[in-house]
C-alpha cells in the first residue's frame, strides 16, 4: 500500500444483513483503529447510503454511499437473507466486480460468500460460508472449492468466514494480517472475546 493513504476499510450494509456480521467485525476493527499505528479507518456504506434494517430489526444509519465511499483496502461483505436478492441483483454484481478490481483484499462474512460466488469471485477458489448454505454456494458456482471445517479460509486478496460469529474471528485474522498478531491478541483482550460458550 502507498505511504500517505489510509488504511481503509469498507463494512458493506443492505436490508436484511445479519446483524452481528456487520457489528462483530466492526467491533474488532475499530478497537483496533483506536490503537493502531497503521491509523486505519473503518467505515459503512449502503447502496444508496440510506439507512438500513437489519435481519432482526437493527436499524443501522451507514457513514456513507458506494458512490461516495471512495477506494478501499479491505471490503467487508457481511450475510444475512438479505444476500439473497443482492446474488440476483446484476447491477450490484456489476458493482462487485468493478470493487474487486480496485480492493486488495475482499472478505465476506457467512452467506456473504454467496454474493460473492454469484459475482464470479470465488470460481476456482477454496472458501466457505454458514453451514448450512453450502449447496447453495455450489449451486451459484460448482467451482468454488469449498470448505465446511474452517472458521474462515484465507486465500491470500480473498478472505471468506464462516456463520456470524466466524465474522469476528475473521476480523482479527485481518488484524493480524494487516498489522501484527500481537496487536490481533490485544484487541481479543479489549473485547474480551475468549469464547466459553455455556452450552
Amino acid at each position: 500500500m502507498s505511504t500517505g493513504h489510509h488504511l481503509r476499510i469498507g463494512i458493506f450494509v443492505f436490508d436484511g444483513a445479519e446483524e452481528l456480521d456487520v457489528v462483530g467485525p466492526f467491533e474488532v476493527l475499530s478497537a483496533w483503529a483506536a490503537h493502531s499505528p497503521l491509523h486505519p479507518e473503518v467505515v459503512t456504506f449502503s447502496t444508496d447510503g440510506a439507512g438500513v434494517r437489519c435481519a432482526k430489526g437493527l436499524r443501522l444509519v451507514p457513514d456513507t454511499s458506494a458512490d461516495e465511499v471512495g477506494a478501499l483496502h479491505v471490503l467487508v461483505y457481511p450475510g444475512g437473507h438479505g444476500t439473497r436478492a443482492l446474488a440476483a441483483d446484476s447491477e450490484h454484481l456489476e458493482w462487485l466486480r468493478g470493487v474487486r478490481a480496485e480492493t486488495p483484499l475482499v472478505t465476506s462474512v457467512c452467506t456473504g460468500a454467496l454474493v460473492l460466488a454469484a459475482a464470479g469471485l470465488l470460481a476456482g477458489r477454496p472458501a466457505t460460508t454458514y453451514w448450512s448454505a453450502f449447496d447453495e454456494l455450489a449451486a451459484f458456482d460448482p467451482s468454488v472449492l469449498a470448505d465446511t471445517e474452517a472458521r474462515f479460509v484465507d486465500d491470500g486478496d480473498v478472505v471468506t468466514s464462516a456463520g456470524v460469529s466466524a465474522g469476528i474471528d475473521m476480523a482479527l485474522h485481518l488484524v493480524a494480517r494487516l498489522e501484527s498478531p500481537d496487536a490481533a491478541r490485544g484487541v481479543r483482550r479489549g473485547i474480551q472475546y475468549d469464547p466459553d460458550p455455556p452450552y
